[in-house]
């Protein structure tokens, strides 16, 4: 998975370059979406902790964790983006500090989403057991397994580099982007592997749950139809997160249709495969739920309305 502004090679990067006035235009338009998104999810974050009721229900813990992981990507997706702008290069040992991140929190979402597919159709299939199965402790050790796997599937490369490139390598200036920093045949052909291995998985558990759930939705019940359409949104949201697995060759495809347009086309790849999915999650999880809106549109409407303290007379 790939975390700088539209994945630029080289030559895209360096040989065509904005004017000033659309550099500060893109930059504009990619800080005040992130800030705007990040605003919404933060206060998804902080009506999450305020209420207890949500820190009980592993549907809500799961979400939740979702969110943060967006924060994080966005964050780290749109500092990278702004430096490429302003440094162009930067230091590889100081691009790994932003890469790494965005790695494990890119690779997070698809697997979370496989997670909150499997605590739906267990609640909606097999709803006796749910408060067995889905429990809390549970929920928490499914996040550390996400973590884990997500890990296995980044740090090798870090090992990689360390083993087959030059300690020079390590302080000169690079564009900041995975197959620049971890450039080995080896890294490539490992990144490959993991993601299909990932995607396979995400998309069989998504598959399975939506089936089984669409069988119990013919019985009419109102909480089956539901869980059936947000497996759906789950499904859109993993074919956004599979975006940036096409990106190489959907950029290709751009710049032979659009020649002159390659600057363009690099901004346009970057919001849909980085900003569109931050987007996305709010609204198929928190907005969407009942109890979740209620209690954020307290937060949302009035998070700038504080309360006037009384004066008091001496």
């Amino acid at each position: 998975m790939n975390f700088t502004p539209g994945e630029s090679n080289m030559t895209g990067a360096v040989n065509y370059r904005d004017t000033f006035v659309m550099a500060v235009c893109k930059n504009v338009i990619v800080v005040v979406l992130g800030i705007s998104i990040n605003y919404i999810n933060a206060t998804m974050v902080h009506t999450f902790n305020k209420h207890h009721i949500f820190k009980m229900n592993p549907r809500f813990i799961l979400f939740i964790h979702l969110v943060i992981n967006n924060i994080i990507q966005l964050t780290t997706s749109i500092s990278l983006f702004i430096f490429t702008y302003t440094f162009h290069t930067i230091y590889v040992s100081l691009c790994c500090l932003f890469i790494l991140p965005a790695i494990f929190t890119t690779q997070n979402t698809p697997l979370n989403l496989a997670f909150m597919a499997a605590e739906c159709y267990i609640a909606v299939c097999i709803p006796l057991r749910h408060s067995s199965i889905c429990t809390v402790k549970r929920t928490y050790i499914v996040i550390a397994i996400v973590w884990t796997m997500s890990s296995l599937s980044v740090l090798p490369d870090v090992f990689i580099l360390l083993a087959t490139e030059p300690p020079e390598f390590l302080n000169s200036r690079v564009f900041c982007a995975r197959d620049t920093v971890f450039r080995s045949t080896y890294s490539l052909k490992k990144r490959d592997a993991s993601h299909i291995l990932f995607l396979v998985v995400v998309w069989l558990t998504l598959f399975y749950t939506y089936f089984r759930i669409l069988f119990v939705a013919r019985a009419a019940d109102s909480d089956a139809k539901k869980a059936k359409n947000t497996i759906i949104l789950h499904g859109f949201q993993v074919l956004l997160c599979m975006m940036v697995y096409v990106q190489p060759m959907l950029r290709q495809m751009l710049i032979y249709l659009f020649p002159g347009g390659v600057a363009a086309i690099n901004f346009v790849v970057f919001i849909i495969n980085q900003i569109l999915p931050r987007f996305v999650s709010p609204i198929v999880y928190g907005l969407r739920d009942k109890t979740f809106r209620k209690y954020i549109k307290k937060y949302l409407c009035t998070v700038n309305s504080h309360p006037k303290m009384p004066h008091h007379k001496n």
